[in-house]
C-alpha cells in the first residue's frame, strides 16, 4: 500500500483552544410565586460592558443560540436580552424564534417625542413578528403612552426608585398597560416583601438569583473565508458555490448547521447535506447569519491543520463513496469525513459536540459507533492518513477496492482540497 497521506498530521483527541475561542455568558433568573423561573436575563461576559452596541447585541443573541448548549443555559424558559434601538432595526433577528426571546428595550433617547414616536413603528413590527417586550419604568411616565400597549412586561428597578414611588407606578401599570410587572435589584428578604405587599409577582435580583456564568469553546471560520461566504451571499450566488465553500472549511460548515439546529431558531430539521442547509435558511437569513459570524470572529487566522484535514477526509470519502453507493449518499460520507475531526478542532468529545446538530443517523453511527455503511469508508481514509497497512489491505478488500482505485481517489482529494485552498 502507497499512503498518499501517510505524512499528514492526525490529529484525533481533543486540545485545549485559544482563549479567544472562548466565549462567556452570563445568566440571571426572573422568577415568580414559590421561585418558579420565567426565564433568564443573558449577559456578554466576554466583552465589556461599556462595549455595547448593535453588534453586541448580536454577538450575544448568536453565541447564545450557536456556541452555547442552549439547553443548558436556559432550557425552555424565555430569554431576556438587552437590546441597543440600533440592533432592533437590524435583521439579525429574522434569524430568531420570537417565541423565546424577550428583548429588552431602552428609553429613547433624551425622551424625545420624535425618536418616541419612530422607535414606535419599529416596536410595533417587532410586536406584530411575535417578539414579547420589556421596558424599564420610564414606559410608565409621560411621553410614552405609544409604547405601553407594546409591553409584555415593564421592570420597576427598585434601586433607581424612592420607595414611595413604587406602589403608584404599580397601580398605574395596573390601568394603562396589559404588562406583568418585573422588580429588579431585589437584594434582601425584606425588599422582596415590600415589592411583593405592592402587588409585584416577578422578581431578579442578588437575593433570589447571582449571575451564573457559562463558558464555551468555539471554532471561528478565518475572516476572509465569512468574507467570501457573505460576498456570494450578496451577489445571490448559485447554491452550488455557497455548497462548494462550506464543503471548504468544515468549521463554516459546522458552525452553520449547529445553528440551523439551535432552539433559538426554530428549525431543529436533520440536515442531509450542506446544500439542503444553504436552502433550508435561504440567501436572506444566510446573510444575516454571515453578517453575525463576521462580527465575532477575529481577524487574521488560518484552518486549524484538523480543518485541512477533514477537507481532505470528506472529499476522498466522497469520491469513494462514488464507486461503491447510491448517488444521493455521497453527501452524507463527505459529512463524515468532514465532521470526524470536529472534537479536535472544537476541543470537547466528538459526542458532545454532534449533540448540536441534527445529521442523518448514518452519519452518526459512522462517527459515534463506527457502524453503517459509511464506517468502512472513515476506517479507510484514517488507515491512509496512518499508514497502517494492515487495516488499509482489510478494509480496501473488503470493500472489492484495488490500491489504484483509493490512491487516485487520494489525488483527486488532494488536488482538490488544494485548489480550493484548504
Amino acid at each position: 500500500m502507497s499512503s498518499l497521506l501517510s505524512d499528514a498530521p492526525t490529529p484525533t483527541a481533543p486540545a485545549p483552544l485559544e482563549a479567544g475561542n472562548q466565549i462567556a455568558i452570563a445568566r440571571q433568573a426572573i422568577v415568580g410565586e414559590n421561585r418558579a423561573v420565567l426565564g433568564y436575563e443573558l449577559f456578554d461576559r466576554s466583552t465589556s460592558p461599556a462595549a455595547h452596541t448593535a453588534d453586541s447585541d448580536a454577538a450575544l443573541l448568536f453565541n447564545a443560540l450557536s456556541f452555547a448548549d442552549t439547553e443548558a443555559l436556559v432550557g425552555n424558559k424565555l430569554v431576556f436580552i438587552n437590546c441597543t434601538h440600533a440592533s432592533l432595526k437590524a435583521g439579525h433577528l429574522e434569524l430568531i424564534h420570537p417565541g423565546k426571546v424577550v428583548l429588552e428595550v431602552p428609553p429613547a433617547p433624551d425622551h424625545a417625542p420624535g425618536a418616541i414616536e419612530e422607535l414606535a413603528a419599529v416596536l410595533a413590527s417587532l410586536r406584530k413578528e411575535g417578539f414579547r417586550l420589556a421596558f424599564n419604568h420610564t414606559v410608565l411616565t409621560r411621553g410614552y403612552a405609544s409604547w405601553r400597549p407594546l409591553a409584555a412586561y415593564v421592570k420597576l428597578d427598585r434601586a433607581a426608585l424612592a420607595p414611595e414611588k413604587i406602589e403608584p407606578f404599580v397601580a398605574f401599570a395596573r390601568t394603562g398597560t396589559d404588562a406583568q410587572l418585573i422588580a429588579e435589584k431585589v437584594e434582601t428578604a425584606e425588599q422582596h416583601r415590600m415589592l411583593s405587599d405592592c402587588g409585584i409577582r416577578l422578581f431578579q435580583g442578588y437575593w433570589l438569583d447571582k449571575p451564573a456564568v457559562v463558558k464555551v469553546q468555539t471554532i471561528r471560520p478565518p475572516q476572509a473565508t465569512i468574507l467570501q461566504l457573505f460576498n456570494l451571499v450578496r451577489s445571490r450566488a448559485d447554491t452550488a458555490l455557497l455548497e462548494e465553500l462550506l464543503k471548504r472549511d468544515p468549521t463554516l460548515a459546522f458552525n452553520l448547521l449547529r445553528f440551523i439546529n439551535a432552539s433559538g431558531l426554530g428549525l431543529n430539521c436533520e440536515i442531509t447535506s450542506f446544500r439542503h442547509a444553504v436552502m433550508i435558511l435561504g440567501h436572506q437569513k444566510l446573510s444575516h447569519w454571515a453578517r453575525l459570524l463576521l462580527t465575532t470572529s477575529r481577524s487574521g487566522g488560518a484552518p486549524p491543520v484538523a480543518g485541512r484535514t477533514a477537507v481532505v477526509r470528506g472529499r476522498l470519502m466522497e469520491l469513494l463513496a462514488a464507486e461503491l453507493l447510491a448517488p444521493e449518499e455521497c453527501d452524507n460520507a463527505f459529512v463524515v469525513g468532514a465532521f470526524s475531526l470536529v472534537d479536535a478542532m472544537l476541543g470537547v468529545p466528538l459526542a458532545k459536540a454532534l449533540q448540536t446538530v441534527a445529521l442523518p443517523q448514518p452519519v452518526v453511527d459512522a462517527l459515534l459507533q463506527r457502524t453503517g455503511v459509511y464506517a468502512p469508508l472513515l476506517e479507510l481514509t484514517e488507515a491512509c492518513e496512518s499508514g497502517n497497512e494492515e487495516v488499509f489491505a482489510r478494509v480496501a478488500n473488503a470493500l472489492h477496492l484495488s490500491n489504484r482505485q483509493v490512491n487516485m481517489a487520494h489525488l483527486q482529494a488532494l488536488a482538490w482540497a488544494e485548489a480550493m485552498g484548504g
